[in-house]
Parts: C-alpha cells; structure tokens; sequence
C-alpha cells in the first residue's frame, strides 16, 4: 500500500475518535405528569352539557376524565 494511505487511515481513526468524544449528550425525556396537562374547568353555577358523539361547541369544558395510565406502552415485533 502506499505511505499515504496510512496516514490517511489514522487520521480517519482520531477524527472518528475527536468526534464520538465531543457528540451531545442525550438526555433522557421526563415523563409528562397529570400537572403538565391543562384542562379548561367548569365554575360553579355554570350549566352542564351533555352531548353524545362529535360535535363543536363555543364554550367548553371538562368534568371529568379518567384512565389515565403511567404504565410503559409495550408492542410486540409484529410475529
């Protein structure tokens, strides 16, 4: 081989070497908590709607929800 191919593999070792030294740590996202969320809520004395399916409304507002889970999704590969 010729000298310079030597060469030009050691500097292609360092410069990987430089580069997985100096990348970004990746931190890990915190999972959202029930307090990260902000729902629009009812005041007292304000009518209560019930309405069955899809629709639009101008003023809405959330009574209640639930199963709100903080379990880990699990797929399976797909066999």
């Amino acid at each position: 081989m010729d000298p310079y191919t030597w060469v030009y593999i050691i500097l292609l070792v360092v410069s990987t070497a430089i580069s997985y030294a100096n990348r970004p740590k990746i931190e890990q996202p915190k999972a959202a908590a029930f307090e990260d969320f902000q729902f629009p809520q009812c005041e007292e004395g304000t009518a209560q709607e019930v309405i069955f399916g899809d629709c639009w409304t101008q003023s809405w507002m959330v009574l209640g929800l639930g199963n709100y889970r903080t379990s880990k999704i699990k797929t399976s590969s797909g066999k």
